[in-house]
């Protein structure tokens, strides 16, 4: 667009990708490229842990398992970080040790902002609970991107509720603090409440949602099914276990879809439960559809088989509903009534009461809750 002649000379139009399939094929010439790579760097051989090290961080940051990364420039140097942590041990080629002391040093040097958070959480200035159960109050997921380095935290989600018009209040909206994702995120889960309990009748509920102690923008749908399980607790007054956090989107018929950052959101969640105390019952629920994006870190992975740790993969918010309260989720029979006791015949019977309350309010312009 700036330079006029640039069509002139430039005919063919190549759009290059910026990962590749990782296929067994596609993994041999991959290893042929650091091989190569070390040569033209005169850096010392890889031994084959070390390759195989190095082809599992270029899915991470393909952000995929089933992904390579073609950003070789980041290969290259992480390779010649290698090489040199390898000259300080004198070793003669460069083992998995070695990329690992790399990539952990790359995490380091720009790892300040997020030590910085942990270090808040840490002494109570960021709140969070990562034991026991809350109404109304549940731990999100969010992403930081800086420079190099892209890191997960928690982030407590409160809501409350009351009778009124349908009202939904997403806070940050309100004083222009979240981006057009994130508000047609909430326009969903509103859409999504309304069709199961308000079908023939009005939606009687005045709703606000916050991210607390937020104080930058907020963007992206990601937080739509935690915003929805913190409403139906809200709603219900089931307590929500804080000892698991939440990602993944929603669309209006409850299913839950894919999000970005998987790995680093799990990863956020972890080093948190980790500086409190790992005991067993923590863990982060995530759509089905992202385990193919799951690159975990060792700890992380080694916490999980000892069931330190959990990773709970679901489809649908029914799903995830039932982990965070215990409580089933209940489906409607043919009778077009959740059953007894379930999360959703709680949440129907609370709304119908909001409805019978705002009709008699209407009508004799005085409440009727506790009646």
């Amino acid at each position: 667009e700036r330079d006029p002649d640039f069509k002139d000379y430039f005919k063919v139009e190549a759009d290059f990708g910026t990962t590749m399939d990782r296929t067994p094929d596609n993994e041999i010439e991959y290893a042929k490229l650091i091989g190569s790579l070390s040569q033209k760097k005169h850096l010392r051989s890889l031994n084959k842990q070390a390759v195989a090290k190095l082809i599992e961080h270029a899915s991470r940051l393909a952000d995929s398992s089933e992904k390579l990364t073609a950003h070789i420039a980041s290969i290259g140097d992480l390779l010649r970080e290698a090489d040199y942590w390898a000259s300080k041990t004198g070793a003669k080629q460069i083992g998995k040790n070695h990329i690992m002391q790399a990539i952990d040093a790359q995490v380091y040097r720009s790892d300040r902002i997020n030590q910085s958070m942990l270090e808040q959480i840490e002494k109570g200035t960021i709140l969070m609970d990562v034991r026991g159960e809350r109404v109304g109050q549940i731990n999100g997921l969010v992403v930081y991107n800086f420079s190099r380095n892209m890191f997960g935290k928690p982030s407590r989600i409160t809501a409350q509720v009351r009778m009124g018009r349908g009202e939904f209040v997403d806070i940050e909206r309100e004083i222009d603090m979240s981006g057009p994702i994130h508000t047609k995120g909430v326009l969903i889960l509103q859409s999504l409440l309304s069709n199961r309990f308000a079908k023939y009748k009005p939606l009687s509920l005045s709703a606000s949602i916050v991210f607390e102690q937020s104080y930058g923008g907020v963007d992206g749908d990601s937080a739509s099914s935690t915003e929805y399980y913190c409403l139906l607790s809200a709603i219900s007054e089931l307590p929500i276990k804080q000892s698991i956090a939440v990602t993944g989107s929603i669309n209006q018929f409850g299913e839950i879809q894919p999000i970005g950052g998987v790995n680093e959101k799990i990863e956020g969640f972890f080093e948190v439960c980790m500086r409190e105390g790992l005991t067993g019952k923590q863990g982060v629920i995530i759509p089905r559809t992202n385990v193919r994006d799951l690159m975990l870190k060792e700890d992380i992975l080694k916490a999980v088989e000892e069931n330190k740790f959990h990773v709970w993969a679901i489809d649908t918010v029914d799903d995830g509903i039932e982990i965070l309260t215990g409580v089933k989720a209940g489906k409607l029979n043919k009778n077009g009534k959740y059953p007894a006791g379930s999360v959703n015949a709680i949440v129907s019977q609370k709304l119908d009461k909001y409805y019978q309350c705002y009709v008699h309010y209407a009508k004799e312009t005085q409440g009727c809750l506790g009646k």
